[in-house]
């Protein structure tokens, strides 16, 4: 993999994770070919057969990928899904995997669904309770610890050095999905993960236009390669068009998180003591439990996502969703559009979140209007 001859991290991500194509233009082509010819002699040309095995634009983007994660290799999948289940599918049966309670929930209850098809242990931990992470790791029966280092959507912090060094000492490898942070913010393999997950359609994309996923890896191991061969023979791969808009969005990473997360901060700030809220969930703000955490592993900001508990409980926070005028009513985050979501509803009647609770993906516009649409919506419901 390229390296990334110590630039900072912004011309790291403008440059597109390495130099201009040999044959000249500024922007990375587009290879749409879904096979290669070979030469007279039947070897392939630079390695490549078939586009589930090689694609220069995906190989372009995996490159931009590694080089702003610090990693040994980076692999693009065809949702993020797609890449947690290669990871998955790397395991062997008897094996345990321990992960939070609450974390984002279409993961969570796959994996859970996965163990029990693949013969998979699971161990929850509650991450706001000191000492619950220990105490679920099983010395020699977990191989998997997977975190979120801000959960989605309560956004408790996990310090992942600590993760990290409690996962080796049992014997297992940390998994940190760092989809609500991105490596403008935050990157893992520098405090001891072993490997990084994003859903990519997020914040390395920011444009709510693409499904993509994707994997970094510390180390080269048979792990890794188990990972990577899933990828190929599964068939999980992105598309070539896909990983030509991917690679464009994250050439602008470090501007929109920066917006996002200055943005996220001043809402934050502003709500603290809202008549309407019960509590305002971010990790940027000092009075969190995890404000110290979360700013020794995390650079620039706090990120973009931030959770409102509203005063009255269901009714009253699903009519503050339903006054909000500029904010979309969606699922996702990451975009350069503010989302507001109800995630109780979204999730279900087993859902662990408090049914009190506003998910918030705060983008780019001016943080004053988006003050004033939560400001008026919350009005609205008095």
């Amino acid at each position: 993999m390229t390296t990334s001859e110590n630039f900072a991290f912004a011309t790291n991500a403008a440059r597109g994770g390495r130099p201009l194509e040999a044959t000249g233009p500024v922007v990375a082509p587009l290879d749409t070919a879904t096979t290669y010819a070979r030469a007279t002699d039947y070897s392939p040309f630079e390695g490549r057969i078939y586009s589930r095995d090689h694609n220069p634009t995906v190989e372009r983007a995996e490159i931009a990928l590694n080089v702003l994660e610090g990693g040994q290799g980076s692999l693009l999948f065809a949702s993020g899904m797609a890449a947690a289940s290669a990871v998955l599918h790397a395991l062997h049966p008897g094996d345990r995997i321990c992960m939070p309670r609450v974390m984002y929930w279409s993961l969570r209850n796959w994996i859970v669904r996965f163990a029990e098809h693949w013969g998979l242990g699971i161990d929850l931990f509650d991450a706001d309770e000191p000492g619950s992470l220990e105490r679920a790791l099983v010395a020699g029966q977990s191989k998997l610890l997977w975190i979120e280092p801000l959960l989605n959507p309560t956004w408790d912090v996990i310090d992942i050095a600590a993760a990290a060094a409690a996962a080796h000492d049992a014997g297992a490898r940390l998994v940190v999905d760092a989809t609500a942070a991105s490596p403008a913010l935050c990157r893992p393999l520098d405090h001891g993960a072993d490997i990084v997950m994003h859903s990519a359609t997020k914040y390395l994309n920011g444009h709510s236009d693409l499904l993509a996923g994707a994997l970094t890896t510390g180390s080269d191991d048979d792990f890794w390669h188990s990972i990577r061969d899933y990828r190929v023979n599964g068939g999980a791969v992105l598309g070539a068009f896909e990983a030509w808009l991917l690679l464009r969005g994250m050439q602008t990473v470090h501007l929109r998180v920066e917006r996002a997360s200055q943005n996220a901060q001043r809402i934050a700030e502003h709500f603290i003591e809202h008549p309407g809220l019960n509590a305002v969930l971010y990790p940027g703000l000092m009075s969190h439990p995890g404000f110290d955490v979360a700013k020794r592993q995390m650079r620039g900001g706090f990120g973009g996502m931030l959770s409102l508990r509203v005063r009255g409980g269901f009714d009253a926070a699903l009519a503050v969703a339903r006054n909000v005028r500029l904010f979309v009513r969606a699922t996702s985050l990451g975009g350069v559009e503010s989302l507001i979501e109800h995630r109780a509803s979204i999730e279900g009647p087993n859902s662990p979140i408090p049914d009190d609770l506003l998910r918030l993906s705060i983008g780019i516009e001016d943080a004053d209007d988006l003050i004033a649409d939560l400001e008026q919506a919350l009005a609205a419901m008095r």
